[in-house]
């Protein structure tokens, strides 16, 4: 039975992508060990082609947007810039998800019924850890250099001992660059994996989401600089696009898989 309370839906796609098991070699792997920890991997998980490439072109349209803008309207000096700012709001993001995602996956265990209930929240632990590791990755480089172990005055030659610890953290942060590369637009395509808690998650989370980050933006003076028509555009755009996209989702998870949140909820 699924978690829509009945029984398995249809899905001509075959359900989820398969899944590699992670090895020891592959751990040596950036790539693969990104794609176990931020890709959804439910077995019975639907998986639509037309939804995931309606997800990755509006987050590209959406990058490629800001960048033009803060480029165009001198928000940002160079490329760099760019990329700093993008950081910088994507922690804002992990911020506000840090809040948003338990109180989010709280309402919505509680709102269903048993037996869903129970299901859904072990199905929480993996969207959960693929939160914690980014978090985890994001702060491994400032937490090194704030513990002291590389500073601009670091004896690399000081003892073969500390050469070797050195090194080891070195090649791991080489590692983990690409990790949270990946993680990252993995996590803003599939929401940190909300559909291995249900399928009609992500697209309701992602819609939450980006209407709290506007709201930040308006507050924080985001494109102070801007003219008032572009920043309005700019600030409503985002928002109104994931939004419509999440409807779209939803409708077709109802239309072509028989997948609604009211039968999520056993509702």
């Amino acid at each position: 039975m699924s978690a829509d309370g009945g029984g398995a839906p249809w899905n001509p796609y075959g359900g989820g992508q398969p899944v590699r098991r992670l090895t020891f070699g592959r751990l040596f792997n950036p790539i693969a060990v990104g794609r176990a920890v931020f890709t959804p991997s439910r077995p019975d998980r639907v998986h639509d082609p037309a939804v995931k490439k309606a997800q990755v072109v509006r987050t590209l349209v959406g990058i490629a947007a800001i960048t033009w803008m803060m480029l165009s309207y001198g928000l940002a000096e160079d490329a760099d810039a760019v990329v700093d700012d993008r950081f910088g709001q994507i922690r804002t993001t992990l911020i506000v998800l840090a809040v948003t995602f338990p109180a989010a996956v709280a309402a919505f265990v509680a709102a269903a019924r048993p037996p869903n209930r129970g299901v859904f929240l072990r199905r929480a632990a993996k969207p959960a850890g693929a939160l914690l590791a980014l978090f985890v990755a994001l702060a491994a480089p400032r937490l090194i250099t704030g513990l002291g172990y590389v500073t601009e005055e670091t004896d690399w030659t000081a003892s073969p001992g500390r050469v070797v610890v050195l090194f080891a953290l070195g090649a791991w942060l080489l590692w983990l660059a690409p990790f949270v590369l990946y993680g990252i637009a993995q996590s803003l395509v599939h929401v940190f994996r909300t559909a291995d808690l249900h399928e009609t998650v992500p697209p309701l989370l992602a819609t939450l989401l980006v209407w709290e980050v506007a709201l930040l933006d308006v507050f924080r003076g985001a494109y102070d600089g801007v003219p008032l028509a572009v920043r309005v555009a700019f600030t409503l755009g985002g928002p109104l696009s994931v939004t419509l996209v999440a409807m779209w989702e939803l409708r077709r998870l109802r239309t072509r898989h028989g997948i609604t949140l009211r039968g999520a909820l056993l509702r």
